[in-house]
């Protein structure tokens, strides 16, 4: 018996058209890698540098809208730490930044108009204009009423403006946040770069505590204002970069207790401008902030400046009431632990002009003038 196979004729054309194919694809590919001599390892290297360009181009361009003037920065080619490579970024920036050519300087030789502008007549009525943000206050010494946010239990002792000040006539100026800026008026008008921030000293915080040295330098202070920006082309940092900036300043003058750092009310509408009528004139109102030890950092200052700040606000609520809002007592040391008279100053906000605020310093000066 013999076994018989059957071969259909339709299947064995199907397996030589596959094997045809096969073997076609096979020609082509063996042909073009021949040609081309691909370098495998050397494309999954440049394939892995393209992807890290993409990432570094995209990151950079991120970093173009968060932190103005980035993109005039060139990293180095060689591999750098983040930490480094920020600051790079922070000590680079400097060369953008611009004294405007008519900062305002005072010399010591005043005329006629300044002296003029000096003379402050007496028993001027004072009127607070309401504002839309209501005042409040957990406690009082006198007629010095202080909010207290921390967890510390003022007693009368604590409150008592017993502090001395050895050299009280040494002053230090200076602005944690240079670049904050108020409503432009037609007395001030200036371009933002920012929201109600300006680097143009001429009209943020700085042209504020040019005129505050002005009439104290007046009264015979000597005064030492310090016009670097500390939150520039950062805002974060601007603490650490201000604390250097003191220690270094009292370093140089070691003299010095008497520390205001300048700023702005940070709140950010136009439509809050705490202002007081002083006669026929239109003042910012004032705000001291005073910080502890409340968050865990050394300062064994607070206390004192405490007791410094209810004294100079306890003769400005005499000569004019409503120049100040009441104390702020708030857990951050803000930088006051390097002197024992430190304080935060704010000086109106964003809804105040700045001719108001330049007013508003003109009263503290003569305050200050008395109480030391």
């Amino acid at each position: 018996m013999f076994n018989v196979a059957v071969i259909n004729l339709k299947d064995i054309v199907k397996f030589i058209k596959k094997g045809l194919l096969i073997i076609t694809v096979l020609f082509f590919v063996t042909n073009f890698l021949s040609r081309d001599k691909i370098d495998w390892s050397s494309t999954t290297k440049t394939i892995e540098s393209t992807g890290k360009q993409i990432i570094k181009h995209t990151f950079l361009e991120c970093l173009d809208i968060c932190i103005p003037g980035i993109k005039h920065i060139e990293f180095q080619k060689q591999e750098i730490s983040t930490t480094k490579k920020i600051l790079e970024v922070e000590l680079s920036m400097a060369k953008h930044v611009k004294i405007p050519d008519d900062l305002v300087i005072y010399d010591e030789e005043l005329t006629q108009e300044d002296i003029d502008e000096f003379e402050i007549p007496d028993q001027l009525e004072t009127q607070v204009i309401e504002s839309n943000v209501k005042e409040s206050y957990t406690n009082s010494y006198g007629n010095v009423n202080i909010k207290n946010e921390t967890d510390f239990g003022l007693t009368e002792e604590m409150l008592v403006p017993d502090a001395v000040i050895e050299n009280p006539k040494s002053i230090l100026i200076y602005h944690t946040h240079t670049c904050e800026s108020y409503t432009p008026s037609e007395a001030f008008s200036y371009e933002m770069t920012g929201n109600y921030r300006t680097t143009d000293l001429n009209f943020n915080v700085a042209r504020v505590g040019t005129e505050l040295k002005k009439y104290l330098e007046n009264n015979g202070y000597s005064v030492i204002h310090d016009i670097t920006y500390h939150d520039f082309p950062a805002y974060s940092g601007s603490y650490d970069r201000s604390y250097t900036t003191v220690q270094n300043r009292l370093a140089q003058s070691p003299e010095t207790e008497i520390v205001f750092d300048i700023h702005r009310d940070s709140i950010g509408d136009s439509s809050y401008a705490p202002t007081v009528k002083i006669g026929e004139e239109y003042a910012a109102q004032l705000m001291f902030v005073i910080g502890s030890n409340g968050g865990g950092l050394e300062h064994p200052n607070w206390i004192q400046n405490l007791k410094i700040a209810i004294k100079i606000q306890e003769k400005a609520n005499e000569k004019y009431p409503g120049l100040f809002k009441p104390i702020i007592l708030r857990n951050s040391r803000y930088n006051q632990n390097l002197a024992k008279g430190s304080s935060i100053i704010e000086v109106g906000a964003t809804g105040n002009t700045l001719e108001q605020c330049n007013n508003s310093m003109k009263y503290l000066a003569d305050v200050l003038k008395e109480v030391f």
